[in-house]
């Protein structure tokens, strides 16, 4: 088992460097990194993700887009693909975009989007202006924000799907509460993703959501995996388990993300961050092996008691 401070070193971060094909830990990670398949296509996703809310929320000058500039290089090199963002995310669509354009690998990712807003010509002039932010003629993933006006954009999506405008398409939601409307949705047979809260104090989607997608043959994105930073705090100074080992669990990140994977209904966890050892940590949540249900009962009694 290698800490977090070896992934680190061995990923070329401790001397600030950021290495390309030689890095031993991203050929590593491409070779290994756990795939999982969109249900309606059977094409596989990296199971790890990267989010955008905040993180790149930043303006024009090197300063801000640097260290953003140096995720999405050792995103890539490690084999991530899936970026997921929303024009509620301030100017993050148009950030991605120039970013990813400036590396040569705008085409390299899974982009991921939404349309936000109300009204069929209000959807359609907001997803073309994600097009020309994203600098993309094709959107992998379109979504329906928080299933604001969602009845309406469903048809619209359909509509560009059938044009090939974008690939798939999806409804989100981040609150509990939504899961059941978001589960009469994916009976429904709608959708291609759905994506919702999950994670390992949070867990309102094991009682029938997940299940349902799984049935239903919808594909998984899961967004606030860390609740929003609550989990960080609460095992701060804490020292990791020795029987995580068995789960090729080298971080508390891990081991909240590990445990989100370890149910099979989910394609893809989409934790974000503007931090190259943080995302380097998180992908590493794609390796080795996964919580089996006694390791998954071991980890919900761990954070418990904490």
């Amino acid at each position: 088992m290698l800490s977090r401070r070896e992934v680190i070193k061995l990923a070329g971060l401790t001397s600030g460097m950021l290495m390309t094909g030689s890095d031993f830990l991203s050929a590593k990670t491409n070779a290994a990194m756990l795939l999982r398949s969109i249900p309606s296509s059977g094409e596989k996703l990296p199971a790890v993700g990267l989010g955008s809310w905040q993180q790149f929320d930043v303006g024009p000058s090197d300063a801000e887009r640097l260290p953003l500039k140096d995720v999405l290089t050792k995103m890539n090199e490690m084999g991530g693909k899936v970026i997921d963002a929303s024009p509620m995310y301030g100017r993050a669509e148009q950030v991605i975009g120039d970013l990813s354009e400036g590396l040569k690998l705008n085409d390299r990712f899974f982009m991921a989007t939404k349309v936000w807003t109300t009204g069929k010509q209000a959807g359609i002039a907001q997803m073309n202006d994600s097009l020309r932010k994203m600098k993309r003629s094709k959107i992998d993933l379109m979504q329906i924000h928080n299933l604001q006006d969602w009845q309406t954009h469903l048809g619209t999506l359909r509509d560009w799907k059938a044009a090939g405008k974008i690939r798939y398409i999806g409804v989100t939601h981040y609150t509990n509460s939504a899961h059941d409307q978001l589960e009469t949705i994916v009976k429904s047979n709608q959708v291609d993703f759905v994506q919702f809260n999950f994670s390992i104090r949070s867990r309102n989607a094991e009682k029938s959501l997940l299940q349902a997608a799984k049935d239903n043959g919808v594909a998984v994105l899961i967004n606030e995996p860390f609740d929003q930073g609550a989990l960080f705090r609460a095992v701060k100074g804490k020292e990791l388990p020795s029987w995580t080992a068995e789960y090729d669990i080298n971080s508390w990140a891990q081991l909240f993300l590990k445990y989100i994977l370890s149910n099979t209904a989910v394609t893809c966890v989409i934790p974000g961050t503007s931090d190259v050892k943080h995302l380097v940590d998180n992908l590493g949540a794609a390796l080795g092996r996964l919580p089996d249900e006694a390791g998954r009962k071991k980890i919900v009694n761990l954070i418990t008691s904490i």
